[in-house]
């Protein structure tokens, strides 16, 4: 099968499967895993934040992250097809207690000009803003990219009115990979950062919340709570230093594999794309002009070895990653080509 659903299903490289059969661990429960402590510091360092914490997925990262930077009552200012609003089982709201302000957007960037109408001060009649959740890279946009001055002026604007700014930073590797602009840059203006190591950087599972060592001792117990302590998960962690230190050098051959899917679902009868806009490794398609529904035409590819989802009613989304080579994407190119003839 050539899996082009998600950048999730990548599997461990054989360096990651070998460092987690010699991984050294301990209870991190107690914060005694070596492993994770190591994986814990050099993150922090790679994000030039204080401190990092090591949680088992993205949600729950950025679950914590909400919470700590939030009040019940306050509103989160959020792109309309954010990850936290759309995939998250509404946890800004469960465990957090605050509403999403979502603004809809051409491409899933937010401007500063777009939140200063809709941020909202404290007053007896409406909750106030608490928060702005940024998503980098986005990803039902298709993996779009925020310019680092456009982080910049909403986080100095947000910060100037009491407002924190959290980074959904699922795939931030993959913007700074396609800026050239380093991660502890990207995300120096917020004030948290979740990231992944289980997308394209390869782990099997895991994800880092980077921030002030203050804030990130508290989403430990807040970690606890939600069954996130985990004992020793330096097996977990030793795939996932791997992640973090090697991983990344490889990512923009993921984004010129995409781009060589833009550029050819742009020649096949029916799909609409601009290959142009292919930021990175996240390809979102127009099906529509084929008459076919993306739930047939993702039966169709199934049929020819091909697994690819759609995402609404018109669109479809390929993901390419470590595991789909570009003789792989070539061979997705011709069975979607059958597929919709």
């Amino acid at each position: 099968m050539i899996d082009l659903r998600s950048d999730t299903v990548t599997k461990p490289t054989p360096a990651m499967r070998r460092a987690m059969m010699e991984a050294e661990v301990g209870d991190d429960v107690y914060g005694e895993d070596p492993t994770v402590n190591r994986l814990e510091r050099r993150a922090a360092e790679v994000a030039g934040k204080e401190a990092a914490l090591f949680v088992p997925t993205g949600t729950m990262g950025n679950a914590i992250a909400i919470k700590l930077l939030t009040e019940h009552g306050q509103e989160v200012i959020a792109d309309s097809r954010a990850h936290i609003l759309d995939w998250e089982l509404g946890m800004v709201a469960w465990f957090s207690g605050c509403l999403v302000r979502a603004i809809q957007t051409e491409n899933g960037i937010l401007t500063w000009d777009e939140i200063r109408r809709v941020i909202r001060a404290p007053s007896p009649f409406w909750a106030p803003t608490g928060l702005i959740a940024i998503e980098n890279t986005h990803n039902m946009h298709g993996g779009t990219v925020y310019q680092l001055a456009a982080i910049q002026e909403i986080a100095d604007e947000a910060h100037h009115r009491g407002v924190r700014v959290h980074m959904d930073g699922a795939r931030v590797f993959n913007a700074a990979t396609a800026t050239g602009v380093p991660v502890r840059d990207i995300v120096a203006p917020v004030d948290t950062v979740m990231f992944c190591l289980s997308k394209g950087l390869g782990a099997p599972a895991g994800s880092m919340l980077c921030g002030p060592a203050e804030l990130i001792a508290k989403g430990r117990l807040y970690r606890k709570r939600l069954g996130g302590g985990m004992r020793q998960v330096g097996v977990l962690a030793a795939a996932c230093l791997i992640a973090l230190e090697e991983m990344p050098k490889r990512l923009g051959d993921d984004h010129a594999n995409a781009k060589f899917l833009s550029e050819g679902l742009a020649r096949i009868p029916g799909i609409q794309i601009a290959p142009e806009k292919t930021a990175t490794n996240i390809v979102v398609f127009d099906v529509s002009g084929t008459g076919l529904a993306p739930a047939e035409i993702s039966a169709r590819l199934k049929r020819r070895s091909v697994l690819m989802n759609g995402i609404n009613e018109r669109q479809m989304r390929a993901v390419t990653h470590y595991d789909v080579d570009r003789a792989a994407c070539s061979a997705a190119l011709e069975a979607i080509a059958e597929a919709v003839e």
